[in-house]
């Protein structure tokens, strides 16, 4: 089978080359990749978090397909059905997996980081990591489940969202952001993007603003209460101004370091305010099929796409400051 690989990182090291085709084990089904999601973490799984292993590396964290076979013992899957993969391996009896949080397994990884991803023709996933999709769910919405979608899900679950609050979403436009505003909007919460694109009202922004003025802006919109709940996504460079945007005993989420991982903290601010600051990373199991179980309802904005052979290019298109939607690898 052909798969986009790594010998030494750097995206400049990336081919496409034969590599064996793995064989389903016990409890695993052999799955015929579709298409990919191309996002930081693999860029950052490429060119810069150290200890990846297997080398040669294939990574690719985000990824769905049809099941082509099944090995010994597999029950919830069987051949031909699609499928999207959440892909945290998890040894479910940790403390972590016992209560529900697999994504924190204390023996866990992530696929694509220390074992080889989707990224390539085929893989063999655990049938416990398999979520059969409705009829119609589009290959973009299925590759976006498991890391764009269910970020964001968690996230905004996590923030205790509730109808009739304001969540502000910042970087609205990206791979977790368009996905946050549509979970804001199905709670009911007025959802203000801001990003420097286009009107996202097809993502359930009931405003779109930039970054200059959007603290007054957002002062306006609210009657000078600012938001409930924050979503910053972006990390360092906007930091003080989400903080900003954030009312008494509002909540502030963040799960992505884009621009930056130091910040500088008022922490005046934090107790004046009463306010909460929520780390937050992927998401659990459970929430990973509640949204395979409904994925038709949601949208996803695809920027461009690449063929695996054309992987090179994908990564560096990650970084391009026109980028206004997801990049994705057509792979099936």
């Amino acid at each position: 089978m052909k798969a986009l690989v790594f010998e030494k990182q750097g995206t400049e090291n990336l081919k496409v080359v034969d590599v064996e085709k793995p064989e389903p084990k016990e409890g695993e089904a052999l799955i015929k990749v579709k298409m990919a999601g191309m996002n930081p973490i693999d860029n950052m799984i490429i060119n810069a978090i150290p200890g990846i292993k297997p080398m040669p590396h294939i990574a690719g964290a985000e990824f769905a397909g049809v099941v082509e076979k099944i090995g010994d013992g597999v029950t919830s899957v069987s051949k031909g059905n699609r499928v999207a993969v959440y892909n945290r391996h998890f040894d479910g009896s940790c403390d972590m997996c016992r209560n529900g949080m697999e994504m924190l397994c204390r023996n866990g990884y992530i696929m694509g980081v220390l074992s080889n991803g989707g990224f390539s023709e085929y893989v063999s996933v655990r049938q416990e990591n398999l979520a059969k999709l409705q009829d119609g769910t589009s290959w973009e919405i299925a590759a976006s489940l498991p890391v764009a979608a269910l970020t964001a899900y968690h996230a905004v679950k996590r923030g205790g969202l509730k109808n009739g609050e304001t969540a502000v979403v910042l970087g609205a436009s990206g791979n977790t952001g368009q996905f946050a505003l549509q979970f804001s909007k199905e709670i009911g919460a007025k959802t203000i993007a801001v990003s420097r694109k286009e009107s996202l009202a097809e993502f359930g922004a009931d405003e779109t603003i930039p970054m200059q003025n959007a603290q007054d802006r957002i002062n306006t919109i609210t009657n000078g209460r600012m938001a409930d709940f924050v979503i910053n996504s972006l990390g360092e460079k906007f930091w003080n101004e989400s903080f900003l945007m954030l009312g008494s005993n509002g909540r502030l989420a963040t799960f992505g370091t884009l621009t930056g991982a130091q910040v500088n903290f008022d922490i005046s601010g934090l107790y004046s305010k009463h306010a909460t600051l929520i780390g937050s990373t992927g998401g659990s199991l459970a929430e990973f099929k509640e949204l395979a179980s409904k994925a038709n309802s949601y949208k996803v904005r695809v920027w461009k796409k690449f063929k695996l052979e054309e992987g090179m290019e994908a990564v560096k298109e990650l970084s391009a400051p026109e980028r206004n939607g997801r990049i994705m690898l057509e792979i099936g």
